[in-house]
């Protein structure tokens, strides 16, 4: 545990942030108003391999998906009860497609709720109805296929990475860095259930991996608001806008409007890679793996929001570990906390809610064993705050 004592973060009590390791551990983690982050807990009930967490707020509840398995041998999803302090106590446990990277919550009419869960290694989407019972089956679930492989290796199949929710609710896009192409679904409101829309396709050999939606706030210029959305590709190293719009055929439609190496001197160095895209007020952040863009550390670059929705190079500043899987910034978007997948540690940031800018490192603590560069499924694999 290191403490930093230079910066200060006015919390009144101590914030818990949850953190999955690809050893089996998710651990509950304390951030308190001293800057000093620790280890509150640990439980190894998420199969053998723990990739990501999706927290209901309003539930309590968290869902843990598991990375083991494949096309054909399941893997697990596990829903915990989270109390004041953090401390999680398994409400329900069931099989679903393998190798899972990534959820969602979706609702629809009646207050009802369900989780869309991707699969990378199972070339599947799942979904299942809310709250989660033990040995519930899923919803629906979508498997995917390609005629051919991609033409780079890592797209021999199809590999969807993300759920992607709209700001309407009404629709869930899927990143297929496999197929090269972004898969849309319309949400039936009723039910629950997706039905599937015209895909968003990609040049080959893109590799799409992690996106977001943005919507303007109507004003006295424009009557309509403006939504977009934004990608980072892993195979090809592009951050791609689109324009979207909704038709009355129950779709969408999209124009891509910019598409750029997000990097200074619009480059990557050889092997890195984007991989986590997220956004708060008018800046949005892109997490570069295998770059050693301060060694021997990767980056985190921040890009810049024109009113048009176009976006420009900003900052870029320390992941202050390696391979920086994924990154989540809290509601007051003044903390980001940075999972470091390689050097499996958490990295916590200062953020300037005003300006955007990423500042120094508060805190930063080692979870579990050193991942492995060269493999995937080691160390450190989602990091999440308790909101």
């Amino acid at each position: 545990m290191f403490r930093y004592l230079p910066f200060f973060i006015c919390l009144t009590a101590a914030t818990n942030l949850f953190a999955t390791h690809y050893d089996g551990n998710i651990y509950t983690l304390s951030f308190d108003s001293e800057n000093s982050l620790s280890i509150t807990s640990s439980l190894k009930t998420c199969g053998d391999a723990p990739s990501w967490l999706t927290f209901d707020s309003s539930a309590r509840t968290l869902f843990c998906s598991d990375h083991s398995g494949n096309a054909t041998v399941n893997g697990s999803l596990t829903s915990y009860s989270v109390d004041q302090n953090g401390i999680l106590v398994e409400l329900g446990k069931t099989q679903d497609v393998g190798a899972a990277v990534h959820s969602t919550i979706y609702g629809s009419k009646h207050n009802r709720k369900y989780l869309a869960v991707t699969h990378y290694g199972g070339s599947a989407l799942s979904t299942f109805s809310l709250p989660l019972s033990s040995d519930e089956k899923p919803l629906q679930v979508f498997r995917y296929q390609m005629p051919q492989p991609g033409p780079k290796p890592q797209q021999d199949a199809p590999h969807p990475h993300q759920v992607i929710l709209d700001p309407t609710g009404g629709f869930i896009l899927v990143p297929d860095l496999g197929a090269d192409k972004v898969r849309v679904y319309a949400i039936d409101q009723h039910s629950g259930r997706l039905n599937a829309c015209p895909d968003l396709n990609y040049t080959a050999g893109s590799g799409p991996r992690h996106g977001l939606f943005w919507r303007s706030k109507p004003s006295h210029l424009a009557e309509a608001s403006m939504t977009m959305l934004y990608t980072v590709s892993e195979l090809d190293g592009h951050f791609n806008a689109f324009s979207v719009s909704y038709l009355s055929s129950g779709c969408l439609a999209f124009q891509q409007i910019q598409s750029f190496v997000p990097y200074p001197g619009r480059q990557l160095p050889t092997g890195a890679t984007p991989a986590e895209l997220r956004m708060a007020g008018d800046s949005l952040y892109v997490s570069i793996r295998f770059d050693q863009g301060f060694p021997p550390n990767d980056s985190l670059v921040t890009l810049a929001q024109s009113p048009n929705g176009t976006v420009k190079l900003g900052q870029i500043t320390s992941s202050y570990g390696t391979v920086p899987r994924t990154f989540a910034i809290n509601k007051d978007g003044d903390l980001v906390a940075i999972g470091d997948q390689a050097s499996s540690n958490v990295a916590i940031v200062m953020r300037d809610p005003q300006s955007g800018k990423l500042g120094g490192l508060v805190a930063s603590l080692r979870l579990g064993e050193l991942g492995q560069a060269t493999n995937s499924s080691t160390g450190l694999s989602s990091i999440i705050w308790e909101e």
